[in-house]
């Protein structure tokens, strides 16, 4: 298992570095080319949401970006935050994952989007109020809601200290060898 650390400043022109790097690790990981958009619109998402609440709460505070690649030999140990590698079994076959936790440090008790997606007919406002935080006529929590159309899995865990935004996708298996192939 591979993880890669990426840290950004809390700055709109760095969520396109952390997009790039997130598309490239995941190209190496062995997620379908179809895939590869998703986790770059996904990771946009997460750091942009994360680049807004520093700016309102802590500008100075770096952003934590974590890809992590299940791909690679040592699939069955556990991550540094004693969180286990996430292996799903289906059919007796092994899906390997590849993980991108987005951790800001900004405090969640406060903030004005929520943790959960919005409903559908929360999406548009009303008027020309732009809310704290968000799009002029779409709600703040706009952006989680994409990213958990986006992602194959999702978990968001806001608390006082930060939000931790995690997402996945599984990792296509290698191709075996024909039969008979040399």
């Amino acid at each position: 298992m591979a993880t890669i650390t990426l840290t950004i400043s809390a700055l709109p022109a760095h969520v396109r570095t952390a997009r790039l790097m997130a598309a490239t690790v995941a190209r190496r990981a062995g997620i379908a080319a179809s895939a590869i958009d998703e986790i770059r619109l996904a990771v946009g998402e997460a750091c942009s949401r994360a680049v807004a609440a520093h700016k309102v709460h802590c500008p100075t505070q770096p952003i934590l970006l974590q890809l992590i690649d299940s791909s690679g030999p040592d699939t069955s140990s556990e991550t540094g935050d004693g969180t286990a590698e996430k292996l799903l079994r289906a059919n007796g076959i092994t899906t390997r994952r590849f993980e991108v936790v987005v951790t800001d440090c900004a405090p969640a008790k406060g903030n004005e989007e929520s943790a959960e997606p919005p409903a559908i007919d929360g999406l548009f406002l009303d008027g020309d109020d732009t809310p704290p935080g968000g799009i002029s006529g779409f709600s703040p929590g706009l952006g989680l809601a994409v990213i958990t159309g986006l992602a194959d899995e999702v978990k968001i865990d806001p608390n006082d200290d930060g939000t931790v935004v995690r997402m996945s996708w599984p990792v296509l298996p290698d191709p075996s060898p024909e039969p008979g192939a040399n």
